[in-house]
């Protein structure tokens, strides 16, 4: 053998457990029987658990993990050989408290290939998960999430009409979350333990609706057989939202009037009165003020319930969000439907960016769920997609993911112009670019602006 071969590595001298206390990862081994035999410092660390305590003990025991049981990578891997490479999970520490983690296990075996046991690393992921969780507060309100300029001034007030009892207005076309809004009003509140019990006035005639709102009792028609709470009853200290209000008849009106005025209300058959402590949401997608003009909406009953008003944007003037929720409707089907759908391909998504949206988000979400009737696993194509977006729409060739940008870019610079009162130099520097920049992106996007440039109109406004 050669002078070369015969030349041994040089070792650090260190035992094995200096080495692996030295590791910021927890470290653990088990035996044949799922006892640990083996605990890093880190491990001590992470779970709080000491070392002592943990030697001898099934694994399970001391990590009371997501990964235990069937899903358990370590068992995977014992029986399959392949190791399982930063798998996502949690565990929960000693004193109760989840700790996100990310796993990796590996086969031990002897001299002879004999398995004895298997070890797993583990990385304590819990500032990661904080540092996601305040990127993600900066464009979520309670569920709802978006990157608009528009909807973040909504956010921005969301928390203040919160805490106020005050009856809110939710303006805005069919689709555009509406519900969800006055959900997260709700769950933003004081009022927030209490019930939100929700009713879309449009949906039934003036007579059911009246015993839904208000209940009735025993014997006050035909068929009451026994008292029936409504939904006033239902919300007691909670919120009450009221969905497309304007389809209420003036009958009715007079009646909700009276609610809001003196907060008092009387069941179908009743003889005394009831109070009403709930808190009033309405919504819908009609201008009630021109409703009021032409007569089919009491004056009065609009300036009760147009006490604090939020106006949603369709979907089509905030389309940068389209990707955001595409990401939010694949995890939520893949999650509802046991499927592995991974995403969306630049091509489709183009399609999403270009198209009008006259459903908004609720036909958002119906285009991604009938994709997923097509699209089991990997990333929804054009294929997947509705005929009504591919019949219509552009070609395939057409679509790439510049016209994507482009639709983006739009929408932002007209976005930052309605913002800034059509003042090119204040839109420029909410846009963070330069004036002759922005010049620049209108004339190439074909952006129509009006002929006087909005600085003696911002000026005078503020005068």
């Amino acid at each position: 053998m050669s002078e070369h071969r015969k030349k041994r590595i040089p070792t650090t001298g260190l035992p094995t457990e200096a080495i692996l206390n030295s590791i910021s990862d927890g470290v653990f081994t088990v035996d044949r029987q799922w006892r640990i035999t083996s605990f890093n410092r880190a491990a001590e660390d992470i779970t709080g658990i000491p070392r002592e305590e943990a030697l001898g003990q099934l694994c399970s025991e001391v990590f009371r993990s997501s990964m235990c049981g069937a899903d358990c990578a370590l068992r995977k891997t014992r029986e399959s050989g392949e190791p399982v490479i930063s798998k996502s999970g949690y565990i929960i520490d000693a004193e109760g408290n989840r700790i996100p983690v990310s796993i990796s296990t590996a086969v031990l075996r002897d001299a002879h290939g004999r398995v004895v046991g298997g070890a797993e690393t583990f990385r304590d992921l819990s500032e990661l998960e904080a540092l996601r969780r305040e990127l993600k507060g900066k464009y979520s309100a309670g569920d709802i999430t978006s990157r608009s300029p528009l909807m973040q001034r909504i956010f921005e007030v969301l928390p203040a009409i919160a805490s106020s009892p005050s009856t809110v207005l939710i303006l805005g076309e069919t689709g555009t979350g509406k519900e969800l809004i006055a959900k997260t009003i709700h769950s933003f509140s004081p009022r927030h333990r209490e019930p939100f019990i929700a009713l879309n006035c449009g949906a039934l005639p003036d007579t059911l609706l009246e015993s839904e709102l208000f209940g009735y009792k025993a014997g006050a028609f035909t068929g009451a057989d026994r008292n029936k709470p409504g939904r006033f009853a239902m919300a007691a200290k909670g919120t009450l939202f009221l969905d497309e209000i304007a389809e209420v008849t003036a009958a009715l009106q007079v009646k909700l009037l009276r609610v809001l005025q003196e907060r008092t209300y009387e069941p179908l058959g009743a003889t005394t009165s009831l109070t009403a402590d709930a808190r009033i949401i309405v919504a819908t997608n009609k201008d009630l003020s021109d409703q009021v003009q032409k007569g089919l909406f009491r004056e009065d009953l609009y300036y009760r319930v147009n006490v604090v008003r939020i106006e949603l944007p369709p979907l089509r003037r905030r389309k940068e969000d389209i990707p955001l929720l595409v990401d939010q409707f694949i995890t939520h089907f893949n999650r509802l439907q046991q499927k592995t759908v991974e995403g969306i391909t630049p091509e489709a998504l183009s399609l999403l960016m270009a198209h009008h949206w006259p459903g908004n988000i609720r036909e958002l979400e119906n285009a991604i769920e009938r994709a997923f009737v097509l699209c089991g696993e990997g990333d929804i194509d054009l294929k997947h997609l509705p005929e009504e977006l591919t019949g219509r729409e552009l070609s395939a060739r057409d679509l790439n993911m510049q016209s994507a940008h482009n639709i983006l870019d739009t929408q932002a610079i007209l976005t930052a112009l309605e913002e800034s009162g059509y003042n090119r130099l204040a839109a420029a520097k909410k846009l963070g670019i330069h004036k002759t920049t922005l010049f620049r992106r209108i004339k190439k996007l074909g952006i129509s602006l009006p002929d006087r440039d909005g600085r003696s109109h911002r000026k005078w406004s503020l005068e």
